[in-house]
């Protein structure tokens, strides 16, 4: 028996894992997200995502040093690259346009960093601690836009869906419209490869349907 914590409050990744049955906690971390220098975009999704991981786990140190049960935090980090250009969430209206603009009709890059602690009470020592280790994992998939119109692109934005998305659309909403092709995994554009996240919490030492 293992306690699943999400360190995520994004309403995507937490349908991606209701979907799958699992039952889990929802403790999003409040970490400043510090990128190193020199890093490649699938480095730097890896280090936020542990990053994320590791604060929830100190966050939570004291309920993991009383506890006789494993807990198994889960972080996942997604970044839109295109032209060599990290797309992040726009900061206003014209951004957004802005970055649709320069994906309309071309292939843009998805990753998703995801990684797994799992920590647990260190057994034997009389001073408390934990005892902990990660896996993690990079999925990447190539998402090509359709030619868009201005218009269009203006009327998308003003739906508002965009704000809040890498790269300046959601995939599982209106934004599916503005998509051609996918090669790769849906759900890591959503924000979350769900057979990456499955394998990596069962070799953490989950049971996911009946496995």
């Amino acid at each position: 028996m293992n306690q699943l914590i999400l360190a995520s409050q994004s309403p995507r990744r937490i349908d991606l894992l209701t979907k799958l049955g699992l039952q889990f906690e929802v403790i999003p971390s409040d970490k400043d997200e510090v990128i190193p220098p020199g890093l490649s975009p699938e480095e730097v999704v890896l280090a936020i995502a542990e990053q994320k991981a590791e604060d929830v786990v100190l966050r939570l140190r004291k309920r993991i040093e009383s506890e006789a049960i494993p807990f198994l935090i889960l972080a996942a980090d997604t970044l839109v690259v295109f032209d060599g250009q990290l797309l992040g969430k726009p900061s206003d209206r014209n951004e957004a346009i802005e970055m649709l603009e320069k994906l309309s009709g071309k292939t843009h890059i998805v990753h998703t960093g995801v990684v797994v602690f799992r920590a647990e009470k260190s057994q034997g020592s009389d001073n408390g601690g934990i005892k902990k280790s990660f896996i993690n994992t990079v999925e990447t998939s190539y998402v090509t836009f359709r030619p868009l119109l201005r218009s269009e692109i203006e009327a998308y934005v003003d739906t508002k869906e965009p704000m809040d998305k890498a790269g300046a659309y959601a995939l599982q909403g209106i934004g599916a419209a503005l998509v051609s092709k996918i090669e790769g995994s849906d759900s890591n554009v959503i924000g979350l490869p769900v057979a990456r996240a499955v394998d990596l919490l069962r070799r953490s030492g989950m049971h996911i349907l009946g496995v």
